[in-house]
């Protein structure tokens, strides 16, 4: 693992410095979400755990922060001309959301088999929604018609330093509300999410350990961390549709550094996780959110020595949005 000290914007594009700036910029827009603790998960996975509850976040996801730092970063001639992504989850909402705050255009390509409630999300903030086929490569040719017929700014997802500065605000707060924790779990995607995260933790304190936790269904943070190298999946096959997209060119070295493991886990012991959110923590989660809880609570985690001294963990129940039809037609009955 890299020393603090390495940990500099000339390597990573991000440093502490960034993220404190980032911190500084949101604070009069975002949520500062809460940590919630549970006696029963303790007692379930023998460790203290600590759950980060980003699922409180405005927007309910912690993009909020990462589009808010991209969209308050912008300066006035660029912010006129509005923004613009592509997304079919949380990403697309904490844009339209943010740009909305700052009064300026949103620009949003979803692909058109996108969940009904992230698309109502989007309109909800104001987004204007712009459909493609659901390939990246559509989204991309259709991002790219959108920038040259309005002059939009790309904000990327996740490949982007002011996301990832933004989303490294998460750490900050986690380790100033529970200062004992020895070990962060957070789920992996595109990255941003883990490089923020692991940015600000391990340069406050390098001996810190940041797991990834990810589907086995899409799990090519795990091939990449092996291969050392980016490996990209032909497809994706799991429950977390939040965790679908591959590493970038920013991400891939801040977890190839110092990200020190990834735990895999299955679909099943995601859907028991955010049930146990539910239940116990009394949270709604979608399973890309409870993923961090599956990891601690599996048995790659449990029974491997390399974590023994993980006793203090920080968990990132990263967002909750997720389509509750089902459960009211359920309690509505035939």
């Amino acid at each position: 693992m890299e020393p603090s000290s390495q940990i500099t914007k000339e390597k990573y594009g991000v440093d502490i410095s960034s993220i404190r700036e980032a911190q500084i910029r949101i604070d009069p827009y975002i949520r500062k979400t809460p940590v919630f603790t549970s006696g029963s998960l303790n007692d379930m996975s023998k460790r203290k755990l600590f759950f980060k509850c980003e699922c409180f976040q405005k927007g309910g996801a912690f993009k909020f922060r990462g589009a808010c730092n991209a969209i308050f970063s912008l300066n006035k001639d660029q912010a006129d001309k509005g923004v613009v992504t592509h997304s079919s989850g949380n990403h697309a909402a904490a844009l339209a959301l943010a740009a909305d705050l700052r009064d300026i255009p949103a620009y949003v390509v979803i692909p058109n088999n996108a969940p009904n409630c992230k698309i109502q999300n989007v309109i909800r903030y104001s987004g204007q929604i712009i459909y493609s086929q659901p390939t990246l490569q559509s989204r991309e040719i259709t991002t790219a018609r959108i920038m040259q017929e309005t002059g939009a700014v790309l904000i990327h997802p996740y490949n982007d330093v002011r996301i990832i500065s933004g989303q490294g605000t998460i750490a900050l707060e986690l380790l100033e509300q529970a200062p004992e924790i020895d070990t962060i779990i957070v789920p992996i995607s595109g990255g941003g999410l883990i490089s923020g995260v692991a940015l600000a933790a391990k340069s406050i304190n390098p001996s810190i350990r940041i797991l990834a936790a990810e589907p086995c269904g899409a799990n090519d943070a795990a091939l990449s961390k092996a291969a050392g190298e980016i490996v990209k999946l032909p497809e994706t096959n799991t429950i977390a549709d939040g965790l679908r997209a591959s590493v970038g060119s920013l991400t891939w070295p801040v977890v190839r550094d110092l990200v020190d493991a990834v735990i895999t886990v299955e679909d099943q012991e995601i859907v028991e996780a955010t049930k146990l959110c539910y239940e116990v923590l009394k949270v709604v989660v979608e399973p890309s959110g409870a993923i961090g809880l599956a990891a601690v609570l599996s048995d790659s985690f449990q029974n491997n020595p390399a974590w023994k001294d993980s006793n203090h963990i920080g968990i990132v129940l990263s967002g909750g949005n997720l389509d509750l039809g089902a459960l009211w037609d359920s309690i509505r009955g035939p």
